[in-house]
């Protein structure tokens, strides 16, 4: 695979004066994950590379989409008189979703234990968390699936809009004021699904059919939840902050233009996803959710990434995308029928946005690896034995 260098020169002089800064008050996280993960990390061995550590954590989330898409692909084995899935694996997609959680704790406690940290850590665990938003979510979905009793494929569709924002809201906020404000949410719903996943094998999918509060069943919570912390928490506590900034002329840019620029592309790849499931002659989103969902889930994780290297090198953000310029003639020849077979389109584009995105994901790693004379996925120094 050839590489490209996408990190600029001024970038990465940027990270090299780059110093970590966040802030984590969430309860749950710091009166018991971190006491977990500190327990647990004493257990790793001192030469396990902590960008080891984050790869294996987010390979469990791909597995359980792939354990999940291999069951249930289209979303239906949850409703009534369908085979439902195997009470394993739900048992397997509990464990590896926790495990992914953990080795996501413990992976900079693992740096810092090893006096290994660098910025390449960083943007390799921000980086792949961004692209998992789309496995946590599809394989959420199986739970309740698309029928009768579960939740819409468009519904679901725009809650994935409200998760994908949700994640970038937090980067948006440091690329502004410096600092990450870590969210509660993500801390509860891990905890949260990692145990639904686990009482599903034991319960079965149809104790999610039944109301759980008056006449509101389990999906309506689960929907309800998700909007209304993304709306009444998440949104409003970025924008104070950066608002805060603002006032107090520590914003990082000189306008609030520029504060906003990043939301340029994932906007713009709302309104070319949308477009293209408003208008498709033959209605993508129902004929093909998951690979419909994982398309637009790849994209804006590349959208993401690219905010992330800005803003850990303190360099404005692009303000488009280059993967939006190819799209927009697909989504044309979709809503247009020029193309006939909008799934072998649809299909086509999907591994197209994985490719690139992998692309661009191993040559910035590589490149930073080349910048900081590390290995990636090694403590050992380059060309040492």
């Amino acid at each position: 695979m050839a590489l490209y260098e996408y990190v600029t020169p001024e970038q990465l002089a940027g990270f090299d004066k780059y110093k970590y800064s966040a802030v984590d008050s969430n309860p749950l996280s710091v009166y018991v994950m971190h006491p977990f993960w500190n327990f647990v990390v004493k257990f790793l061995p001192t030469w396990l590379a902590p960008n080891l550590i984050t790869f294996t954590g987010f390979m469990f989330l791909v597995l359980n989409f792939l354990m999940l898409a291999f069951y249930d692909f289209d979303f239906t084995a949850s409703a009534a008189e369908h085979e439902h899935v195997p009470s394993w694996v739900w048992v397997a997609a509990g464990i590896f979703n926790f495990l992914a959680y953990t080795l996501d704790g413990v992976d900079g406690k693992q740096a810092r234990r090893t006096n290994s940290s660098t910025p390449l850590g960083e943007l390799f665990d921000h980086g792949l968390d961004s692209w998992a938003c789309i496995f946590f979510v599809a394989t959420v979905y199986s739970i309740f699936g698309r029928l009768e009793s579960g939740v819409a494929v468009l519904t679901l569709y725009y809650i994935l809009w409200v998760v994908l924002f949700s994640f970038i809201l937090s980067h948006w906020e440091k690329y502004n004021t410096g600092i990450l404000f870590l969210p509660w949410g993500y801390d509860i719903s891990q905890v949260t699904i990692s145990l639904v996943y686990l009482v599903t094998a034991v319960v079965g999918v149809e104790k999610w059919y039944q109301p759980c509060l008056w006449h509101y069943l389990y999906r309506d919570l689960f929907s309800f939840m998700i909007i209304v912390c993304s709306f009444t928490v998440t949104l409003p506590m970025s924008l104070y902050n950066v608002l805060k900034a603002y006032r107090s002329n520590t914003l990082k840019h000189s306008s609030m233009y520029e504060a906003f620029l990043p939301f340029l592309s994932p906007v713009l790849l709302f309104v070319l996803s949308t477009t293209w499931v408003v208008f498709s002659p033959s209605n993508i989103l129902e004929l093909q959710p998951r690979i419909f969902y994982l398309m637009v889930g790849t994209a804006f994780a590349n959208v993401t990434c690219k905010l992330i290297v800005c803003q850990m090198s303190n360099t404005r953000c692009q303000a488009l995308s280059w993967l939006l310029l190819p799209m927009t003639p697909v989504v044309l020849l979709a809503v247009t029928g020029v193309v006939a077979n909008e799934t072998l389109l649809l299909y086509l584009w999907t591994a197209v946005v994985i490719l690139a995105h992998i692309h661009y994901g191993v040559s910035v790693v590589k490149q930073l690896s080349n910048h900081f004379s590390i290995l990636a996925f090694s403590l050992k120094k380059p060309n040492s034995d």
